[in-house]
């Protein structure tokens, strides 16, 4: 293979996670070796799950596991449909009557009869591939992987879902907040980068410049930034006023660089809706472009991911890994990702973000004491690296065929089954 196109192997991390985490993983997936496991999700870019699954797979690959990724298809009505799911699941309140349920589980049907997922291991994430499992012959144990936040769903749809999760071996979470009352394990798997992707690897200044002139990003003013999919649970709009009321005491260049992830109906209308706002100072910009976004995030003076709700924000671990000055809202995942006033800022509301915002802007020790505490924190808790490891120890945990070693209970963070009698 062209050394160009080369994956990301473990040894790679040794200079990050030290020779001794690194031989134990290489250690754990020797006994694992030639495991075959396939994940599904709804698209091969454009969201976290995407940017998580292209990493974890290949780094899987390289130590052993034969990890291969399936996507599942669908018309418009179909993810208009498993969007709401989406917002539902995160607490929105929908109307999801008979006739999109049909549509749900119709198209998911259909993939079913295209799809071969023999393999030890099925991975589904999120809700759009979730009534698979209706549709197959077993050959070893399903698991469902949700990446957003549960802590509060809309009780009629989950109460539709929670019969096809219960159907699953397991359920990853990304946290023990998000955990239901349900008769499966539930496991909790915190997300991480990959240091070396595209996204994330080292850039000279040179070609941060470059990515920025490219696109028209001025530098003679800092750089406040929000990275994200245009999706009205990111609070593009909160940040567009956060940023309004900040530069009434400082002078800054806003930049919103999102994308339309292709499982996602609402991400063009959001990103339309937000282009009134622009001017010279306030810049909205739609790419799929890894290269800008690296460099957005490594010369931003400030950079926020003020979301309402966030399963977690793998963008906000992305700018604390470059060593950014992080304003998070103060919900779901970020709030275990950044430490209050140590490795960056939660924010509650627009005030509360446009205060700091200035806080930063007039503090240039202040960004460098938070970024550098920010890169510490993700070294020694959310690299890829961890997440491949927890993933080998949940294959190992399960016996043969579908049961998971209660011994193993405490040492994965397993929450065993619990009664059917409502949400924990």
């Amino acid at each position: 293979m062209d050394h160009r196109f080369r994956p990301v192997r473990i040894e790679q991390y040794a200079n990050l996670i030290g020779n001794e985490a690194v031989e134990r993983i290489e250690r754990k997936a020797r006994r694992l070796a030639g495991l075959r496991v396939v994940n599904v999700s709804s698209t091969f870019y454009g969201g976290g799950v995407a940017e998580l699954l292209s990493s974890l797979t290949l780094l899987q690959q390289t130590l052993g596991v034969r990890a291969d990724w399936r996507l599942i298809q669908g018309s418009p009505d179909f993810f208009s449909v498993t969007k709401k799911l989406h917002n539902a699941l995160q607490g929105a309140d929908i109307d999801l009557d008979d006739s999109k349920k049909e549509v749900y589980e119709g198209v998911v049907a259909q993939n079913a009869m295209r799809m071969d997922l023999t393999s030890d291991f099925v991975v589904v994430h999120d809700p759009q591939p979730l009534p698979l499992m209706r549709h197959f012959r077993r050959c070893g144990p399903w698991i469902w992987r949700c990446h957003v936040d549960l802590s509060q769903p809309h009780a009629g749809t989950w109460e539709y879902l929670s019969g096809f999760v219960a159907e699953y071996d397991a359920t990853v979470l990304s946290l023990p907040e998000y955990a239901r009352r349900l008769p499966i394990p539930q496991l909790f798997f915190m997300p991480a980068i990959d240091p070396f992707a595209p996204k994330n690897c080292e850039l000279t200044d040179a070609q941060i410049d470059e990515r920025l002139g490219k696109f028209g990003i001025p530098q003679d003013l800092p750089i406040v930034a929000q990275v994200s999919r245009f999706d009205r649970w990111k609070d593009p709009v909160g940040v567009i006023q956060a940023f309004k009321i900040a530069r009434r005491q400082v002078d800054a260049t806003l930049v919103l660089l999102g994308n339309v992830a292709a499982d996602d109906p609402e991400g063009q209308s959001v990103f339309e809706s937000l282009l009134a706002n622009k001017e010279d100072r306030i810049i909205i910009l739609t790419a799929e472009d890894s290269a800008l976004v690296n460099a957005l995030q490594r010369r931003a003076a400030v950079v926020l991911q003020k979301s309402l709700r966030e399963g977690f924000g793998l963008t906000v671990t992305e700018a604390m890994w470059k060593g950014a000055a992080v304003i998070g809202g103060r919900c779901g995942g970020i709030v275990h990702q950044i430490e209050d006033g140590v490795s960056g800022f939660l924010v509650s509301s627009v005030q509360e973000a446009a205060d700091r915002i200035v806080t930063l802007l007039r503090d240039r020790n202040l960004q460098r004491r938070l970024g550098a505490e920010a890169r510490s924190r993700v070294t020694r808790q959310f690299l890829m690296s961890r997440l491949a490891e927890q993933y080998l120890d949940l294959y190992a945990a399960f016996q043969p065929r579908f049961h998971l070693h209660r011994g193993l209970d405490a040492e994965l963070g397993v929450l065993m089954p619990q009664p059917p009698a409502g949400p924990i």
